[in-house]
């Protein structure tokens, strides 16, 4: 054997492989995306009173 893939099973593989891949990132993009808090629904971090200039 040669090393080289030419065998349609080793291709047929390969192509399942690289869906299976795929499927996982859009899982991960999908999960990350339903756990992001929208900017609009964060708060702005405000110093305790007693780091404040002026109080």
């Amino acid at each position: 054997m040669d090393g080289t893939r030419s065998d349609p099973e080793q291709n047929r593989g390969e192509q399942i492989e690289a869906a299976e891949r795929e499927a996982a990132k859009q899982r991960l993009l999908d999960q990350a995306e339903a756990d992001r808090i929208p900017a609009e629904e964060t708060t702005r971090a405000v110093p305790e009173r007693r780091w404040r200039r002026g109080q």
